[in-house]
């Protein structure tokens, strides 16, 4: 049918511009009662007492709970090392303690939003404050404040790589190079905050309308917490208005099953909704982690970069979330996409009492991409070496060794990608290799409008970087998908179950157009289920850039093995398949020899600007990402990921900053915390869409959601750089923080 590769129309794409979509805060039933969260408010403390007669008391108050209505009271997505709520009379240790100022203290349902609030706000609580460490290098010292004392020790996570003998290698080096780096938080900051809508439904389950990016992982943890079989927990998503991985870990899952369960058992069978402000959002979920960097890198005469020497500390906050799989990620990503033979890894997540940090779009790979990627920049320069040069002699290939130690997967393009993107941003190849005339911003690449002003300085950056597709580190990664054929003589309907969330990236498009493909119908006979747990088996998150190939893999197989039975006279069919990935393997704690992943994505960037010196201010002019994505299901939304991800990742890089100040979070709105307008996105950004079949994906596909953003902010400080003179080795690069650093170079 020839529809994989074409630019369809979405199927959400009618409701969402005309509003009939429903979101989680859109969604009313009747006789509903809302909920109110009181959150800590404060970093670090022992909650001694709570008193709720006053709010209970208010006339309108339908119920108040605490700790001690919790069953089970933990959560969290990789360690149950969270309270669901803090407070006294807890069957678990320690959770009378609050531990960043987002914890969840008590919940309140009422007859109308505004006597939640007000009820809310007549709840007494009594705290012994404790001190608080928000620096994650001091909290590794000896004698540190203990986030979690029962633990004995802040680090909760230490990942290490040993591959060959880097002391003797950085003795044979030509030219050594040494730094460190700081990356910093950052905000999901999606179109709508957390919001949710739980009733009892008509099998008695407890339903959950809510936005997130696995529904049965959601479904797991809410029955874990209240202590209930899973079935008797049901997860729906609607339109989910954005995601970025800011909705992995819960945030009002639990507290509505359990206002709505509790309720019901004192008789009161209402539906209960919660819209949180933003101001509770940017407080309640997690973050992307700050880290604190240190390398050295060593590298011969000729360009061949032989010792790789590589610190990392992420700043976990208060709980554990997914940094270990994040540190995981930037363990692999911060020595790059090289082969490199002898490399020194060694990365810590650790306890403070900051917002905990989480998954957000790339998983470590944004962080572990910058001290790569400024290495090698760095090292170009300290040889005299073109940057795309020294990359081209150390680019992985197919069977090239990972510093893991072990091949890299089959499929890799890194050298292709590198190779498009510099071609189109000027870069040429002569007889002593690669380099970039002179003249290249006049005859190709960037769009530069008229000659600067004296003080504008302009300049071009290049960045490439890699990151996985799919789960990694020995998790057994699978995708269920579910297809129905209806018909007499022909295929007349197709029905797709999938539980794949649509997080606004195209998901359940791309899945309706590699069934229509595969069973040879049109578009316009499949009709999607999706993202039920009463209708659907596990198709696993929307995350780590997997969806497309796993569930791609799942719809395939499901809607292949339906046509062989409709062939043979079956009517109608139902097939249900599970994809299952090549296995991987975690990484062995002493040497960090591993098979972490099955399968990645490669991508590089060239970025132009200009810098303002008598302000400070950067102007991005023109951006190129070139970014193999296998297969391009539906290249218009490939091209839309490559375009959200470079603004996503440039207001990372220059203005989105999130600031904490003795674990208080002083950016909790958008009035302080800057994302980036129509005004701050660059002049042009050109989506190089590369196909190089991945040979394990779905029709060759491969993920790709998170990989335009990696290389966007180490190839913006390059471009400063050249515009400047001036390295960086931290961001937001404000106006402000330019400027002082600009005129501390010229004094």
């Amino acid at each position: 049918m020839n529809i994989l590769g074409q630019s369809l129309h979405r199927l959400d794409a009618a409701d969402k511009v005309t509003g009939k979509a429903r979101y989680p805060g859109d969604i009313s039933l009747p006789n509903m009662a809302y909920m109110k969260i009181l959150f800590a408010g404060r970093p670090h403390a022992r909650i001694l007492r709570i008193d709720t007669s006053k709010a209970e008391a208010l006339p309108g108050v339908l119920g108040v709970f605490t700790a001690k209505d919790v069953p089970n009271n933990e959560y969290g997505l990789m360690m149950p090392d969270q309270p669901v709520l803090c407070g006294p009379g807890s069957n678990k240790p320690y959770a009378d303690r609050v531990r960043f100022v987002g914890d969840q203290v008590a919940v309140v349902v009422a007859e109308t939003e505004e006597i939640a609030e007000q009820a809310r706000d007549l709840i007494e609580v009594v705290y012994e404050d404790l001190p608080v460490v928000t620096d994650p290098v001091a909290a590794m010292q000896p004698g540190a404040v203990l986030v979690h004392p029962e633990l004995g020790t802040n680090i909760f996570t230490h990942d290490r790589i040993r591959k060959g003998d880097v002391e003797a290698a950085f003795a044979q080096a030509d030219v050594i190079v040494e730094g460190e780096y700081r990356t910093p938080a950052q905000e999901h900051a999606y179109l709508q905050p957390e919001a949710g809508v739980a009733f009892m439904d008509e099998e008695d389950r407890i339903a959950l309308y809510v936005a997130g990016q696995w529904t049965h992982e959601d479904r797991e943890q809410v029955a874990h917490a209240l202590q209930l079989p899973e079935e008797k927990i049901r997860i729906i998503y609607p339109a989910i208005g954005g995601a970025f991985g800011g909705r992995e870990d819960m945030s009002v899952q639990i507290v509505l099953a359990l206002a709505v369960w509790r309720l019901a058992q004192r008789g009161i069978r209402r539906p209960v909704k919660i819209i949180w402000s933003r101001e509770e959002s940017i407080i309640g979920h997690h973050k992307r982690h700050p880290y604190v960097m240190r390398a050295k890198w060593g590298a011969t005469k000729e360009g061949k970069v032989i010792a790789a020497q590589v610190e990392l500390i992420a700043d976990g906050g208060a709980y554990w979330y997914t940094s270990n799989k994040v540190l995981g990620n930037a363990v692999i990503t911060c020595t790059g996409p090289y082969e490199i033979p002898n490399v020194w890894v060694d990365g810590y997540a650790v306890y403070t009492n900051n917002v905990p940090g989480g998954a957000f779009r790339g998983f470590g790979g944004p962080q572990g991409n910058f001290v790569a990627e400024m290495q090698m920049n760095r090292l170009a320069e300290a040889l005299g070496m073109d940057p795309v040069e020294l990359r081209m002699r150390n680019v992985l290939r197919e069977g090239s060794i990972m510093s893991t130690g072990t091949p890299v997967p089959p499929g890799v393009s890194i050298a292709q990608v590198l190779e498009e993107t510099a071609k189109a941003a000027g870069w040429r190849k002569g007889p002593k290799g690669w380099y970039r005339p002179e003249d290249a911003d006049e005859t190709t690449w960037p769009r530069w409008e008229g000659l600067p002003k004296p003080h504008v300085k302009r300049g071009v950056g290049l960045a490439i970087g890699f990151k996985n597709v799919g789960f990694s580190f020995g998790y057994p990664e699978n995708s269920w998908a579910r297809v129905v054929l209806e018909g007499e003589k022909e295929i007349e309907h197709a029905t797709v179950y999938i539980a794949g969330a649509e997080v606004g990236q195209g998901h359940h498009t791309a899945m309706a157009q590699i069934a229509a493909e595969t069973l040879g119908i049109p578009l316009e006979r499949v009709t999607m289920r999706v993202s039920d747990t009463a209708i659907t088996e596990n198709s696993g998150s929307a995350s780590a850039s997997r969806l497309t190939f796993m569930a791609g893999h799942a719809v395939k197989g499901a809607a292949e093995r339906a046509l062989w039975r409709w062939n043979v006279g079956e009517r109608p069919v139902d097939v249900a398949f599970t994809y299952k990935a090549p296995p991987t393997t975690p990484f062995d704690e002493k040497t960090g020899f591993a098979e972490p992943n099955f399968a990645y994505g490669y991508v590089a960037t060239a970025i132009a600007l200009e810098v303002d010196t008598e302000t400070g201010e950067i102007h991005v002019k023109d951006v190129i990402l070139g970014n193999d994505v296998g297969r391009a299901v539906n290249p218009q939304q490939v091209e839309g990921q490559i375009e959200g991800g470079v603004v996503q990742a440039l207001g990372w890089t220059l203005v989105e900053n999130f600031i904490q100040q003795e674990g208080r979070v002083i950016t909790d709105k958008f009035s302080t915390y800057l994302i980036p307008t129509v005004m701050d996105i660059p002049d042009h950004i050109r989506p190089l869409v590369l196909e190089y079949p991945d040979p394990r994906g779905p029709y060759g596909a491969r993920g790709m959601g998170e990989m335009p953003f990696l290389p966007v902010a180490s190839a913006v400080v390059h471009a400063v750089r050249q515009a400047t003179g001036v390295w960086f080795h931290d961001f937001p690069l404000t106006g402000e923080r330019v400027l002082r650093e600009l005129t501390k170079e010229a004094v």
